[in-house]
């Protein structure tokens, strides 16, 4: 052969490739783990955070002002019908929400912060008709049948939608924008409320403006949703800005889970609700205490990720949680709720908050379990006693 010969070269990158790969796979492993990592309190990683100084400011203003000269046509868009979709690197909270205040002065606004771990849409949807509703009886253009309207909190979605949607005016001049920050937010990723979203942006009197920051968000949109119901013009706008607000309602990475935010949230929220929700949530505290056994295989179930993957239901069966037949009988018995019913209310605010959690033990049965340490929870017990 050509010593420059294709396949000459082509045979010794195979060979020096699979010579590679076996030296490395003869080496000694590391014995390295993810709990060996030494993580810092979530306060002091935050506070470090908070000191550090961002370069290229001047660039950046500069780069954010250039944006502003296109708000004339991103107005003209929003008339033509179509959603208003900013994506980029860097929080574009402070662009779309200068955008609103200068350029859709003649609109009511409406934000949506999609970063926050929870959004009623259902109050949504109800602030956006009675907005309507006051823009309709201050032009005086109301029909007849609008004016024995019900109250839109009694109605339901597919009725506002409907209010939404309705031709009130000939000249259709009545608009409401909805600004939603960040609509790949957590909260907001899911099927039932993309589909919301969707079915609102389609509403004749409603003009949307969004923005997304995850790098698969077009995969929470089907073909109808984006080219029909939220009808999106995407815009390029990578502000580079740092996600200072988004960023304070996730745990950051390298920090481990603080303990005292974790009782001061819990606390604030079993403090809102009635003595007796506190004092069954003090029962399963009570159990998971007295059965501690599971706590640590839970944590080593959560540290050792890549393990998790394979034999997350094994581990499941193995930790300890309280049956909702005994928790039932145990409130019964301390005259705490009087019927299944009002367990199952109490249960319902704790998993909406995200207080207990629910699995199947080895005999099939449903379990209650609260995500916290054993410290955290007689931490959160001391605060919610005083």
């Amino acid at each position: 052969m050509e010593p420059n010969d294709p396949e000459e070269e082509e045979f010794g990158f195979s060979r020096n490739y699979f010579l590679t790969k076996e030296l490395c796979s003869s080496g000694k492993k590391s014995a390295c783990k993810v709990s060996d990592i030494n993580l810092v309190d979530e306060q002091e990683l935050r506070e470090a955070y908070a000191k550090l100084e961002f370069k290229h400011e001047k660039e950046i203003n500069a780069l954010v002002e250039s944006y502003k000269k296109l708000y004339t046509e991103w107005v003209f868009m929003l008339r033509c019908g179509f959603g208003l979709l900013l994506y980029g690197f860097g929080s574009k909270k402070g662009l779309i929400e200068d955008f609103a205040s200068t350029a859709l002065t003649d609109y009511s606004v409406v934000v949506i912060n999609g970063y926050l771990q929870s959004i009623n849409l259902k109050q949504v949807t109800v602030t956006l008709a009675e907005l309507l509703w006051e823009r309709l009886k201050t032009q005086r253009k109301l029909e007849n049948h609008l004016k024995n309207q019900q109250p839109f909190h009694t109605q339901s979605m597919d009725d506002l939608i409907s209010f939404l949607d309705g031709p009130h005016l000939e000249d259709g001049e009545s608009f409401i924008c909805v600004v939603v920050n960040n609509i790949d937010g957590p909260c907001l990723r899911d099927s039932e409320s993309q589909q919301f979203l969707a079915r609102l942006a389609a509403c004749s009197h409603i003009l949307m403006v969004a923005s997304i920051d995850h790098v698969n968000a077009p995969l929470l949109w089907n073909k109808k949703m984006v080219h029909t119901e939220f009808n999106w013009y995407w815009y390029h706008v990578p502000t580079y800005a740092p996600y200072k607000v988004e960023g304070i309602f996730f745990p950051p990475i390298l920090a481990h889970s603080g303990s005292t935010q974790t009782v001061k949230t819990a606390s604030i929220v079993l403090q809102s609700l009635t003595p007796n929700a506190q004092n069954v949530f003090k029962v399963v505290v009570d159990h998971q205490l007295a059965n501690p056994d599971g706590e640590g295989k839970w944590l080593s179930l959560t540290v050792n990720y890549y393990i998790c993957l394979c034999i997350t239901n094994v581990m499941f069966f193995s930790l300890a949680g309280m049956p909702l037949n005994n928790l039932y009988t145990v409130c019964r018995e301390r005259f705490l709720v009087s019927s299944q019913i009002t367990l199952n209310a109490h249960l319902t605010e704790f998993k909406d908050h995200e207080l207990v959690k629910t699995r199947r033990n080895a005999d099939g049965e449903d379990c209650l379990y609260i995500p916290l340490t054993s410290d955290t929870l007689q931490k959160l017990v001391h605060e919610i006693s005083q």
